[in-house]
């Protein structure tokens, strides 16, 4: 059994109309000046950056606000939060949205805080922020689970380079307002692609070839299961509370740690893969992430088939005999039924996207920082392995 640490200290609001309690907080803090942070109109149109502007306004809160945000967060937003923040002298930043404008005010947030900087320095891992403007977050979006950890990616458009920052815990929210309400309105394709990013979060840290502890095992199958079962039920039932509410709950136990405790920090392939996906193609993460995990998995299964066949078996309740690999297998197909079942893609074909040798060869270079680096534990992943695997993801599947 490994050794790990477990640290959590966003405080959670949970529940039907909690937002309304953002100006009290924000006040009970002693904060001055708020930088709401959103991303397209969809929170004007519904009446929700009123909301908290009306709960501020009551509260005697100070604020400006920046909206822009969109999909796979760009740099040029981050640099204009940031000189906003020097200008209005902001000392908190409210992220109104899902995990892309979470990653994008954690990202201004260390800008501002680090002027000694650039802030892309601290995606590109050279640099290690030492503070961080404080952050709290209304969450629209039940997905990246940006809500309770460390991380936050972001895209630079000169290059359509897409990294993660080097991971503190400064950047940490200091609350979370989760509302299931809130996710009511959002497309089907957004809510269930939402459901395979929260999947992935527990996958990665499920799928490590080591020893790992029983109990954090049966957490993530329990998460893992929940999300399914839920995910079915919104394909016909948008409204359904509890549904949301469940989906909403996993999302943030999915990525606040406590997945990985004992399993070394997990995997993390097919986030890298991905990464380059969503960088060049601007897809959608969570649909990137099903459109590529299954050609992960197949890739890599007899590394530790056995591993794969207690999914199989605990998630997908596929008996298993004595054959390991035709379990894991079985395993492998059921998840690929289910993001079929949700109108989640398999394939990079379902994405839309049929790329040539030449654009499936630039991906490998980039996500192995042009041949530097290999990524994954399950089984570490060279350039040649990664364009593999792209290859795989991109060849027209029989269920396609």
């Amino acid at each position: 059994m490994r050794n790990f640490e477990y640290y959590t200290p966003t405080r959670i609001i949970f529940g039907k109309d909690t937002h309304y309690q953002i100006g009290d907080l924000l006040k009970q803090g002693n904060y001055k000046k708020v930088l709401i942070h959103y991303g397209s109109g969809s929170i004007v149109r519904s009446g929700l950056l009123k909301e908290i502007t009306d709960s501020l306004d009551t509260a005697g809160v100070s604020y400006v606000t920046l909206g822009g945000v969109v999909p796979n967060p760009r740099l040029s937003k981050v640099y204009e939060g940031i000189r906003l923040c020097r200008e209005e002298q902001v000392d908190f930043i409210l992220a109104a949205g899902g995990g892309s404008v979470i990653d994008s005010s954690k990202a201004i947030g260390y800008g501002a805080a680090n002027p000694w900087t650039d802030v892309w320095n601290f995606f590109l891992k050279k640099k290690t922020p030492t503070d961080c403007l404080p952050i709290g977050v209304i969450l629209t979006i039940a997905a990246s689970g940006s809500e309770m950890s460390s991380s936050a990616v972001i895209t630079n458009e000169d290059g359509w380079l897409k990294r993660g920052c080097v991971k503190t815990d400064l950047c940490r929210p200091k609350f979370a307002i989760l509302n299931p309400r809130l996710t009511y309105t959002l497309p089907q394709y957004q809510t269930e692609s939402g459901c395979v990013d929260i999947l992935m979060h527990t996958m990665e840290r499920y799928f490590v070839n080591l020893e790992t502890m029983e109990v954090t095992d049966s957490i993530s199958e329990s998460l893992m299961q929940t999300v399914i079962y839920n995910a079915r039920i919104l394909m016909n039932e948008p409204g359904n509370y509890n549904a949301r509410a469940e989906i909403m709950w996993a999302g943030s136990l999915s990525h606040n740690g406590l997945t990985g405790c004992g399993t070394g920090g997990g995997d993390w392939a097919c986030h890298q893969l991905e990464h380059e996906l969503g960088g060049q193609y601007d897809v959608t993460h969570g649909a990137g992430l099903s459109a590529l995990w299954g050609s992960w998995a197949r890739y890599v299964y007899k590394e530790n088939p056995e591993r794969f066949a207690q999914f199989a078996t605990n998630v997908f309740h596929i008996p298993c005999g004595l054959d390991f690999e035709k379990t894991a297998l079985q395993g492998i197909q059921a998840m690929e039924d289910f993001f079929r079942s949700i109108q989640m893609p398999t394939s990079l074909h379902q994405l839309g996207l049929d790329l040539t040798d030449s654009q499936i060869h630039d991906l490998a270079f980039r996500c192995s920082f042009e041949d530097t680096r290999t990524i994954g534990v399950f089984m570490q992943l060279n350039m040649k392995d990664m364009e593999k695997i792209y290859h795989m993801a991109n060849a027209d599947h029989t269920n396609d």
